[in-house]
């Protein structure tokens, strides 16, 4: 199959075609079935097909397969926006805006955050990863391969260090650098907002210091600066719970959504306190597609499926599992390029690592190859690429789980 008509400007991870799939598996047009541990880069926490969604978009499909929301309302928009507003675990009162995609949402809470407080800079962190488009480019705290190329981005931007436990940074460290930003680079009273991921993804799943979020929430309360919550790829159960914000023991102001939020289906949302989201002038918010009502049926459907019954079983199995067998593999000195492990709940990271520990990111290639040829989907994180990223679909079997991580437990014996 040529793939001379699609921009070479794409990075592709696996050169394989994929077919069709089915919860934790898919297979390739020839036949070969994978173990998927990528889901979509997080977009499946429900998995492939799952049988609700699949039935939402039919039934949808049949009735009214788009109509632009700023033109007409239509029943899915409205039915989802009073269900998501209510699955969100804050005390205020919510409201919000779907949106094409989680970059989608980023751009448009930036616009919110200007409108409601007249500021234009933004506080963002080292690691980060909010966006492709050219606002959320300048947000993104890594240079390669995002920002090369394009020149001027539209700013103001700082970033500041990413405390966790994960990567060493300290609360300590973090909040000593955000004093001497505000006493070196920029008048506190300039900026908008903050906005940061409860868990890092593309930075290679580091959980935020729960210590540093609170200060950083009193901080901004002072100040009258919003926080922005970035869960895009760790809302919807993918820790445990519905988002990863609840377990540092804050609210933010605004919270991104997307990826998991309607199984597969493009879909984005900003939502937060309803006086912030109401701020802009009529017309201010909106989009052709934002909210398309087969998207929103499949959203609806998603929730159904997410009770928080279920989103702790499959948390608690995952992690549990996961863990499990990764302190196995650091007792018996599996090989020597394992890392720590980062992330909590089920969004869990494996890093491979060298003996100085320098990131081993030629035996995360090499990972990435063998596991593939085994029958396992891999995708890295890190700013070195030397971060395994474990995305299976929460609702994976506990058989097919065990299976995938037999591979890549044979797989990291390899490594050389």
């Amino acid at each position: 199959m040529s793939r001379e008509t699609i921009s070479q400007s794409i990075s592709i991870v696996h050169p394989i075609s994929l077919s069709h799939g089915k919860n934790a598996e898919v297979w390739d047009t020839s036949g070969k079935r994978y173990i998927d541990f990528v889901g979509g880069i997080g977009v499946l926490n429900l998995g492939h097909c799952h049988p609700g969604v699949v039935e939402a978009i039919r039934e949808q499909a049949t009735r009214l397969t788009h109509y632009a929301f700023n033109a007409a309302p239509h029943a899915p928009y409205i039915e989802l926006m009073d269900r998501l507003t209510a699955f969100m675990p804050v005390d205020y009162p919510v409201s919000g805006m779907l949106t094409n995609s989680g970059a989608e949402a980023a751009e448009n809470a930036l616009k919110i955050v200007r409108g409601a407080t007249g500021r234009t800079a933004v506080v963002a962190f080292d690691g980060a990863f909010h966006g492709r488009t050219l606002a959320t480019l300048n947000l993104n705290g890594k240079v390669a391969p995002y920002k090369q190329k394009v020149g001027v981005l539209p700013g103001p931007v700082y970033h500041l260090p990413y405390p966790s436990a994960d990567n060493g940074v300290t609360c300590g460290e973090a909040l000593k650098a955000m004093d001497r930003l505000f006493s070196v680079e920029i008048d506190v009273a300039d900026v908008a907002c903050f906005i940061i991921e409860p868990v890092q993804g593309e930075g290679g799943f580091l959980a935020l210091d729960s210590e540093f979020a609170q200060a950083l929430r009193r901080f901004c309360d002072e100040n009258t600066i919003l926080l922005i919550a970035d869960e895009i790829q760790s809302g919807f159960g993918r820790t445990g719970n519905r988002f990863a914000f609840s377990r540092l023991g804050i609210e933010p102001d605004l919270i991104l959504l997307g990826k998991s939020i309607a199984g597969g289906v493009p879909l984005g949302a900003v939502v937060g306190r309803k006086a912030l989201m109401d701020n802009l002038p009529k017309g201010g918010l909106g989009g052709t597609y934002s909210g398309n009502p087969i998207a929103c049926a499949a959203a609806l459907a998603t929730l159904d499926a997410m009770t928080d019954e279920h989103l702790h079983a499959w948390g608690s199995q995952q992690e549990e599992a996961i863990v499990s067998r990764y302190e196995t593999w650091r007792a018996q000195g599996l090989t020597p390029y394992l890392g720590r492990l980062t992330g909590v709940g089920a969004m869990r990271g494996i890093e491979l690592a060298n003996a100085d520990g320098s990131p081993a990111t030629k035996q995360l290639a090499q990972l990435l190859s063998l596991a593939r040829d085994a029958g396992l989907l891999l995708m890295p994180s890190g700013k070195a690429r030397h971060i395994i990223r474990l995305l299976a679909p929460l609702t994976i079997e506990p058989a097919v789980l065990e299976e995938g991580l037999d591979i890549l437990e044979a797989c990291l014996k390899q490594l050389d």
